[in-house]
């Protein structure tokens, strides 16, 4: 017999460009996220994050950014706990970091400034999460090219998240990846660390879930 048809996975979008529906404040001000002329605007303060409205397992991810401020920093979360730490402010997961260029030249601590590579898309596991980086800087993995842009221009990244393997791909290459991630479904988060960032094209295509157990899941939040 021949098989079923099904129907594809479908792209749709994270953020509609009108309001803040399908995400939820978590441990940040009601003015650190807002919308202006079609984009979702973090002010950056206070430190903490918004998460999705349900856990996400294996997916594609678009997002395009930009940084306001010189040195801003930010990122996003995947396969979240959407729980901050008490010190940090910040959930548990892997992340993807935004930051803008001038962030090492503002972080230049005994004399030594942090590598370029620092800025340009680094994954890691937080919160207790860990990973195998592609390519390592200490537990961190560093993108194997230079491609963001500074200050005020879009950034584009495209996230594909599967069975505990994530690859990035900034501006259009792929040049960063984590795999074997201890916890494998949980929330998207996006970051509030202290600058303005702009977001937008936010879009999402679920792939089918994969073997994973219940110590690689976060936990529900009512």
């Amino acid at each position: 017999m021949p098989a079923e048809p099904t129907n594809p996975p479908q792209w749709r979008p994270l953020f509609n460009g009108r309001d803040l529906s399908g995400w939820v404040n978590v441990n940040t001000d009601p003015d650190t996220w807002s919308v202006r002329d079609g984009l979702l605007v973090c002010k950056g303060t206070p430190i903490g994050v918004m998460r999705s409205d349900r856990q996400y397992e294996n997916f594609l991810l678009h997002i395009e950014w930009r940084h306001m401020e010189l040195g801003g920093n930010s990122g996003v979360f995947a396969w979240s706990d959407a729980r901050p730490g008490e010190k940090n402010r910040l959930p548990s997961g892997v992340e993807v970091q935004m930051l803008e260029h001038d962030w090492v030249n503002q972080h230049i601590r005994d004399g030594v400034k942090p590598p370029l590579a620092y800025v340009h898309g680094e994954l890691f596991g937080v919160g207790g999460v860990e990973t195998v980086p592609d390519t390592p800087r200490g537990t961190r993995s560093r993108s194997i090219e230079n491609r963001t842009k500074a200050r005020g221009q879009w950034n584009v990244y495209d996230v594909v998240a599967v069975d505990g393997v994530i690859k990035l791909s900034v501006n259009g290459k792929f040049v960063n990846g984590v795999a074997k991630a201890t916890q494998k479904k949980g929330y998207l988060c996006l970051e509030s660390e202290g600058a303005e960032i702009h977001f937008r094209n936010i879009q999402i295509l679920e792939l089918p879930p994969g073997v994973t157990t219940p110590d690689q899941i976060a936990p529900v939040i009512d």
